[in-house]
């Protein structure tokens, strides 16, 4: 095993499949020349040279549209986009060309291309720049979402992505980049579509994913202090969503907490409670709960930052009101 850097893990899994495979390149703003805007790319130009690691202008509309016709020829291009809040602009590739592609051309015309990038919220950025998007691509047909919290799940993941033949949308966090984490010597794939246990518990399911694993996690410890047995689960991947994973797991401590960024209307907190009450329901012993980001933009203030986001002590709070604890 050996210990790097959320940024790093990226990086090593791009370059390995970049030389593995050269139908593989790097397109979007800043990622050559300058490294990338997060230093993800760092060194990769140096090494794969201009034409698979491509500086592009600043229309994402426009770059996307390329890698998708590429994509479409035979390439696997990897669009960066310096985060997605500004790949709103690409909306109509991802959503009208890349996830449609395939049923509209009776399954003639793929689209295997992995757009990736930062997502969420970084602290003080103001409203612009801080919305979650995970439900939203979930909520198109033709699209795999993956979003990871951990160094050893985004090598792992984002080289299944590159290699999958679907149109993968890869979900990252600015506040990530420089974490570190333990990730083997050896190369490793992780299947997309697979939830993953990082806590056994027996009293109370948390399930989060991205950087609301910390909120999940830390909760599981302030829990443990009173005695109470929280099993934390990370989504890894929103879809497909491995709710079987979840139902499990309610099966066992009959009741389930979810911490998620985005907001409250049809999240993905949403579709996991659907699901779980729906093939769950004479296992639970409380109703489904979950905190979410407030149903408003995310201002730059920083006590509303706090306010806005979900927290230890507010996840800790609603556990204990699931177990019918006092407060």
């Amino acid at each position: 095993m050996k210990e790097i850097a959320f940024r790093e893990a990226l990086r090593e899994a791009m370059s390995e499949e970049m030389r593995r495979d050269e139908s593989v390149f790097l397109m979007g703003e800043e990622v050559a020349e300058y490294n990338g805007a997060y230093k993800v790319s760092q060194g990769m130009l140096e090494e794969f040279g201009e034409k698979r690691v491509i500086d592009t202008p600043i229309t994402e509309l426009g770059f996307t549209a390329i890698a998708v016709g590429a994509a479409q020829n035979g390439l696997r291009p990897i669009v960066e986009f310096m985060t997605w809040n500004f790949a709103t602009l690409a909306i109509d590739q991802i959503l009208n060309t890349a996830s449609k592609m395939l049923a509209m051309s009776g399954g003639q015309v793929g689209c295997p291309i992995v757009f990736r990038g930062p997502n969420g919220s970084a602290g003080q950025l103001g409203a612009q720049h801080s919305t979650a998007f995970e439900s939203m691509y979930a909520n198109i047909p033709g699209l795999k979402v993956i979003s990871v919290s951990n160094p050893y799940d985004a090598k792992g993941l984002l080289k299944s992505a590159i290699r999958d033949n679907d149109p993968v949308v890869f979900m990252e966090s600015e506040v990530m980049y420089g974490e570190k984490g333990q990730i083997p010597e050896e190369e490793y794939l992780i299947p997309i579509g697979k939830a993953k246990i990082v806590r056994e518990g027996t009293d109370v399911t948390i399930v989060s994913f991205n950087k609301m694993m910390k909120v999940a996690l830390g909760a599981a410890v302030e829990l443990e202090k009173e005695n109470i047995s929280a099993e934390v689960i990370d989504l890894r991947t929103i879809r497909p969503l491995d709710w079987q994973t979840i139902l499990k797991s309610v099966k066992k401590t009959n009741r389930l907490v979810i911490v998620e960024e985005q907001w409250p209307f049809a999240s993905v907190s949403s579709e996991i409670a659907y699901r779980i009450q729906k093939e769950g329901f004479d296992y639970l012993d409380a109703p489904v709960r979950r905190i979410t980001s407030a149903d408003a933009p995310m201002h730059y203030a920083p006590n509303l930052v706090a306010m806005y986001l979900p927290d230890v002590p507010r996840t800790v709070k609603l556990v204990k009101e699931v177990m019918y604890l006092k407060k």
